[in-house]
């Protein structure tokens, strides 16, 4: 015979206390996203394709960003990692 498991109580929740980003933190976080650029493999780079138009990708390092000129599209890196995804991805001006 097995024994009932003990109901567990559950915490309560909580305001957060997270205080809006200075300055300084926001021009860290934009430092910070630059270096992320500056990881991406060359190999890895060569093998990536924009997904609309099948054409070549430019990294731009100061927005930390893959740009395909012919869809206009700049794809997002975050964390290290290429958003392939058009959803994602910011339109470029003309």
């Amino acid at each position: 015979m097995t024994k009932p498991k003990p109901k567990s109580k559950a915490k309560p929740k909580t305001k957060s206390t997270a205080k809006p980003k200075s300055a300084a933190a926001k021009s860290k976080a934009k430092t910070a996203a630059q270096a992320e650029a500056a990881v991406i493999d060359p190999k890895l780079l060569t093998a990536l394709i924009c997904p609309k138009t099948h054409s070549a990708l430019e990294l731009s390092r100061d927005r930390s960003e893959l740009i395909s000129k012919k869809a206009k599209l700049a794809y997002p890196i975050r964390e290290g990692v290429p958003i392939m995804l058009v959803e994602e991805a910011r339109s470029l001006k003309a």
